[in-house]
């Protein structure tokens, strides 16, 4: 059973950077698939990106790529979302979700575990 624990949500001005963390413990399997997923007022969530623990395999959304990065620290058991040129469409509650590395990386269906959320705000 995964425990996922997210933080570095907050507000910053469009164009700017911001780093997600998504602290990972509890029993975990030698593969396991992170991703994270956002949910604005109105919104159905949205998965963003995706990363294979500990291979670092990476998925991303299409409104993403090129402007966010997904990366993981085994060490630290930390999986990170560097978030660049950030736009104020971006704002949204930011979630990480844990499940196996098989099925679909959008579907928030397929993930069994899920951290409580971090906000991020793009706004001047």
């Amino acid at each position: 059973q995964l425990q996922l624990v997210e933080s570095g949500g907050g507000l910053v001005q469009p164009g700017g950077s911001l780093r997600i963390s998504c602290a990972v413990s509890g029993l975990r399997p030698d593969y396991y698939m992170i991703g994270w997923f956002r949910q604005s007022p109105g919104k159905e969530r949205e998965g963003v990106s995706s990363i294979v623990s500990p291979y670092g395999s990476a998925n991303y959304a299409d409104s993403v790529k090129g402007r966010f990065t997904i990366s993981t620290d085994s060490a630290k058991n930390t999986v990170y979302l560097q978030m660049d040129s950030l736009k104020p469409e971006d704002t949204a509650v930011y979630y990480c979700a844990g499940k196996g590395v098989l099925g679909n990386w959008r579907d928030p269906r397929a993930y069994r575990y899920w951290g409580r959320g971090t906000q991020v705000t793009v706004s001047s």
